[in-house]
């Protein structure tokens, strides 16, 4: 067999061969070196001559050598030869016998058509850490061979056990998968676990955490009821990844969720998580959009901190990109907020996302927001259905290489008997004290009208009665009574012209004054104030209403 061409790929023949080129010392050298020419020339002698690689004796190297060997020859790939240490790893193998009934092992391992392929094409052929019969991983090199006294030509097979590189790597490999799940347990604790459910929304969000290492990102949502019917909804992204990113969206998380129950203007809860985000981490840079519904408005009312534009499509499918105004992501530090608007009525749709959704190293992202515009504009359903459609559209797939969170809320336009359960009713308090007793008329006029049990229609009689009075001696025109219910709770709300926010004490028995908002705390479910957008204030207590059935 000619085995002159695969022999000088031998391990250790280069090697060789640049020993005997240094030992050869050149007639015009001699007598250069520290050692004297005679001396030199005694070395030599004593030297053995060293036999070319040509005259070793090959089927004794392979059979000596601890790497497997197979020569097969032909287009069924018949058994030439194994070496020792093949027959130790797969048995002895009869000579002559067709590759696939000889050597199942091969055809198990998927090589028989590689074996094909190396014939075809005269070229080696190299597969990497395959686990064959009884456990052990091997490198496996195909290499053409002429054999001599055969018109087809032969494969040489050569394996190389690498089961313990094969066993680290998978070891290493399944380390970064508990690592990974570790990271993304730790991302999904820090998201609400449960989204609230507005009366007067249905919401969904998805988070999708991107490509398959450990490095998990910060993005994240809220949903946070703030009570009188007004629902806050906020969205972000901490720059970075990893568990530092997830650890600071946990904290900005916590920290608008307690800056939420302030109910303060959009911009204003940015301002706080600007100065927070700061001292967290000055060099930690997150983005942020913090939005508020309120159903009796009509409208979203938002702030954004570097983030992408909300997307609102309204009842007759046309989609509104709410841009302006935004200001620098949270942690920068020196800018003041503001807060805009966009009309989100019944039978509107809200998108709010992070850039993972829309954002792709080969396209502007522009681009990206205008194809989740033109999605959006065709997506119907529940929002949990939209949200799986817009992931969908926009090629979020488990191998995506960015985190992606979608958060998507509805106003339903309800007709009909569920109509009937969401109703509004308001008076404009004009006048002096004659204006309480028109307000204990209108509130249990309507009260009577929406059918509530005598109990809690006096409940909400009282309560009105108390918001009024406290607004007729400490507010300033104008004033105005606003009833709502919905289909779990009755809410009360009287709006004046004065910021000064009510604050629940106890009335000594001498007092005059100071008992009002102490007894609506009392008979009440809930209660609460905030500043209004154009100076004044609104007090409001809630009631839930008794579950049918």
């Amino acid at each position: 067999m000619n085995f002159t061409r695969w022999s000088a790929r031998l391990p250790g023949t280069q090697r060789r061969a640049a020993a005997r080129t240094e030992h050869t010392v050149s007639p015009d050298r001699r007598g250069e070196g520290s050692v004297p020419a005679a001396r030199v020339e005694r070395l030599t002698e004593d030297v053995p001559a060293m036999p070319a690689v040509d005259e070793l004796p090959v089927r004794e190297v392979l059979d000596r050598i601890p790497a497997l060997v197979a020569l097969v020859h032909g287009p069924d790939h018949r058994v030439a030869y194994v070496n020792d240490a093949y027959a130790a790893a797969f048995g002895p193998r009869p000579p002559g016998e067709p590759a696939r009934e000889a050597l199942p092992e091969l055809e198990e391992l998927g090589l028989l058509p590689l074996l094909d392929q190396v014939l075809r094409s005269s070229r080696p052929r190299t597969v990497k850490s395959r686990k064959a019969p009884g456990g052990r991983s091997y490198t496996f090199t195909c290499t053409p061979v002429d054999v001599p006294g055969d018109t087809s030509r032969g494969v040489l097979v050569f394996a190389a056990d690498v089961t313990d590189h094969a066993e680290a790597a998978e070891r290493l490999r399944a380390s970064e998968r508990e690592q990974r799940r570790t990271a993304v347990t730790l991302q999904r604790s820090l998201l609400p676990q449960e989204l609230e459910q507005p009366d007067d929304l249905r919401i969904a969000a998805t988070y999708q955490p991107g490509g398959t290492e450990a490095a998990v990102g910060g993005d994240w949502y809220d949903v946070i009821t703030l009570g009188g019917g007004r629902t806050a909804l906020v969205i972000g992204d901490v720059m970075g990844r990893g568990v530092r990113a997830a650890a600071v969206m946990g904290q900005l998380r916590t920290a608008v969720r307690a800056y939420a129950r302030l109910d303060l203007p959009p911009h204003e809860v940015l301002q706080l998580l600007d100065g927070l985000a700061m001292e967290i981490d000055a060099n930690q840079i997150a983005t942020c959009v913090y939005a508020v519904h309120d159903p009796n408005e009509g409208r979203l009312v938002y702030a954004s901190a570097g983030h992408l534009p909300i997307l609102v499509r309204d009842e007759n499918g046309q989609v509104l990109r709410a841009d302006e105004p935004t200001g620098p992501p949270l942690g920068t530090g020196g800018w003041m907020h503001a807060s805009g608007s966009v009309p989100l009525g019944p039978g509107s749709t809200a998108v709010l996302y992070t850039d993972g959704l829309v954002e792709r190293r080969d396209a502007d992202l522009d681009e990206g927001i205008a194809a989740l515009a033109s999605a959006l504009a065709g997506a119907t359903g529940t929002p949990q259905v939209i949200c799986d459609r817009l992931l969908r559209s926009a090629g979020v797939t488990a191998g995506h290489d960015d985190d992606v969170a979608v958060l998507v809320l509805q106003h339903p336009a309800r007709t009909g008997p569920d109509g009937e359960l969401f109703r509004n009713a308001a008076l404009e308090l004009l006048g002096g004290v004659e204006a309480a007793p028109r307000a204990r008329a209108f509130a249990s006029g309507v009260l009577t009208s929406w059918r509530f049990p005598t109990d809690l229609h006096d409940l909400g009689v009282l309560a009105a009665s108390e918001l009024v009075a406290n607004s007729l001696q400490h507010g300033t025109p104008p004033m105005r009574l606003r009833l709502r219910r919905t289909d779990r709770r009755l809410i009360i709300e009287v709006t004046d012209g004065d910021d000064q926010l009510p604050r629940r004490r106890r009335a000594e028995p001498a007092d005059e004054a100071g008992r009002g908002i102490a007894i609506v705390a009392t008979i009440a479910t809930n209660w609460g104030s905030r500043r209004t957008p154009g100076g004044g204030k609104a007090v409001w207590c809630e009631f839930a209403l008794p579950c049918e059935g």
